[in-house]
């Protein structure tokens, strides 16, 4: 029978680590978009990273397991598991980057501006995250992500 705590424990060090990473990773490209790209001041930059902060709790472990599954379908391939980190990267967060900004202050030409860059930007980390999600994971002790599951004839 699983040990109850043991898995209490494992679903909590997943929550902090993929929340963890988000925050962390987000928080600092985020800000370089917001000013420099989508031309928003600093005061707008500073209400972003408040309400993506408060967003990026919620959202971390679910884009954690959503990553996973959709990782499960990338080879073993560099070029595989950049495409796959992309795709999950973009489908997940775009919309809901795009989301902060625009309750932020940003709208017209600086909305469209930052959606794009921070599409951009998502085609350029996609991979970048995906292995600092891997490292964050590493130092909690959990496993990277996407792995397939193992085999009964292996």
């Amino acid at each position: 029978m699983p040990d109850p705590t043991a898995e209490r424990s494992l679903r909590w060090r997943n929550f902090f680590a993929d929340t963890l990473a988000l925050m962390a990773f987000f928080t600092a490209t985020g800000i370089l978009n917001e000013r420099f790209i989508a031309g928003m001041t600093w005061e707008e930059v500073f209400h972003a990273r408040l309400l993506g902060a408060v967003l990026m709790v919620p959202s971390g472990r679910p884009y954690g397991l959503w990553r996973d599954w959709i990782m499960r379908r990338a080879g073993d391939t560099r070029v595989s598991q950049l495409v796959w980190d992309t795709v999950a990267l973009m489908s997940f967060q775009v919309p809901i980057y795009a989301t902060i900004i625009a309750v932020s202050g940003a709208s017209g030409g600086g909305l469209l501006r930052g959606t794009l860059g921070a599409a951009v930007m998502m085609l350029l980390l996609g991979r970048p995250y995906g292995a600092f999600l891997n490292w964050v994971r590493y130092l909690f002790g959990l496993p990277p992500g996407g792995e397939k599951p193992m085999s009964l004839n292996s």
